[in-house]
């Protein structure tokens, strides 16, 4: 009989964690032993509790589910399955590094599949170690080369590199491509993570722009600037940002 694993769900979409949960509840040898829905919840409940397996939330409010495995250490982190919106580069690393990855959304025989890997590396604790150390390492050079966006009956990847400007639909983005827009699960903070800032630079509290778009910029009173971007379309920047714009300004 397989020991019964204590499992922590960490996802700040409250039905994300109920979905997990009544799946979960047909398994055998499992059980839900804590949810949280932020970095900082998470972090203490770790602290304080023992966990076999942590379904981890890439973005949150407060942070990533890598800050997570920072803040604990990979020596003292349970097994790691992460939970994600999107795929891009950092999902190679996963596969690699991580015991499993979970693309939202997923069903039941996913959920299982990925239980399964995580018993079998349950029995080589080192290497979970290891793996969640290389984790961390892969991390810090990479970024997103292109977002999932699911629509109501397939999911679209849409290439960074096509992105004009993003801005923010409280907590989803938008994305304009050119002649066609896009909205992204995750808010304009957690996508900024995502993107690398030598491509992708926020202007506003509500925008973010490609560096490559931008043919010219416009200042206007109070240090705030129009951006004019290769389609013909102008972004306009916010005032605590003007630091950044001037930045951009600046022969390079």
């Amino acid at each position: 009989m397989n020991q019964t694993l204590q499992l922590l769900i960490v996802d700040d979409e409250p039905r994300i964690r109920s979905g997990i949960r009544d799946d979960v509840a047909g398994f055998e040898s499992i059980e839900v032993a804590g949810e949280c829905g932020c970095v900082a919840e998470a972090v203490a409940a770790i602290r304080s509790q023992k966990f076999d397996l942590v379904l981890l939330d890439v973005q949150m409010p407060d942070g990533t589910g890598f800050d997570v495995i920072r803040e604990i250490g990979p020596q003292d982190m349970p097994a790691v399955v992460f939970v994600t919106a999107y795929d891009t580069y950092a999902i190679r690393a996963f596969d690699v590094n991580a015991v499993d990855y979970l693309l939202k959304p997923f069903d039941d025989v996913r959920l299982r599949e990925s239980i399964d890997r995580v018993r079998e590396r349950l029995t080589k604790p080192t290497e979970l170690v290891r793996h969640l150390e290389g984790l961390l390492e892969a991390r810090g050079s990479r970024f997103v080369q292109r977002l999932v966006v699911r629509n109501p009956d397939r999911f679209e990847f849409v290439p960074v590199e096509s992105i004009d400007w993003i801005e923010s639909a409280n907590n989803y983005s938008l994305l304009h491509c050119r002649t066609k827009d896009h909205i992204f699960g995750e808010n304009l903070s957690a996508l900024e993570q995502m993107l690398d800032p030598k491509e992708f630079v926020r202007v506003h509290r509500c925008r973010i722009v490609n560096l490559a778009r931008v043919v010219a910029a416009s200042p206007i009173a109070g240090g705030v600037f129009e951006l004019e971007l290769q389609s013909g379309g102008r972004v306009g920047t916010g005032r605590q940002y003007s630091e950044r714009v001037r930045g951009l300004l600046k022969a390079r």
